[in-house]
């Protein structure tokens, strides 16, 4: 089966995610409404250098004050070893256009790490199972992180994806060796907590 056949939703170029986030060409074209972007409202727990609960707070304080908080990593691979990288929506309040993990996302306040990478799995890419991916290692909260602490965890999946299109433009499965030579070339084009777990991604898929 080809990628085409295992992959559901938008590629590039598709009218639904065709933005003009530089607002050169007049709004943005049907499927995205301008100004819509990421919800500033949520709320979050702040935690301590030990990623205990110590209060909630918005979203925008939390990005804003730099307080720590919690995010989930989600890499999905497919038979072949390949894994899924997505490219962000430009309406991302945080790296948007930029490459990423096959999904990724905040902790609501009150969740824990395992019902937030479930979630997450179905909300960007569709993929829905009845138990949370295995918990692969763990990343402690730093700049590069945008002092989030963040669990990565690992899940094979034959399925299909399913974009959201808010969240993603258009994503792509590609070989670890692959993913790890155009993060050497191009670093830029991909987010900060990327640059940071994927170098400890391809050393545990080496070692196996």
């Amino acid at each position: 089966m080809n990628d085409q056949a295992k992959f559901q939703g938008p590629r590039p170029g598709h009218p639904l995610l065709e933005t003009d986030p530089a607002g050169l060409n007049g709004p943005a074209r049907s499927g995205v409404v301008s100004g819509m972007g990421q919800k500033t409202d949520e709320w979050f727990d702040v935690v301590n250098e030990r990623d205990e609960v110590v209060r909630r707070e918005t979203r925008r304080v939390v990005h804003a004050t730099g307080l720590w908080h919690r995010a989930v990593h989600v890499m999905v691979f497919d038979a072949a070893g390949r894994v899924f990288l997505q490219r962000r929506s430009m309406l991302k309040d945080l790296s948007p256009g930029l490459w990423d993990s096959s999904c990724s996302g905040h902790l609501d306040a009150g969740e824990d790490y395992d019902a937030a990478a479930g979630r997450e799995l179905a909300e960007e890419i569709g993929v829905r199972g009845s138990a949370a991916p295995a918990r692969w290692f763990r990343v402690d909260a730093c700049e590069a992180t945008g002092w989030e602490f963040v669990w990565v965890y690992r899940l094979k999946h034959a399925g299909l994806i399913t974009i959201e299109p808010m969240e993603i433009q258009y994503g792509e499965w590609v070989e670890p060796a692959a993913v790890s030579a155009r993060l050497a070339e191009r670093p830029a084009d991909y987010c900060p907590s990327f640059r940071l777990i994927w170098p400890r991604v391809a050393e545990r898929l080496q070692v196996g």
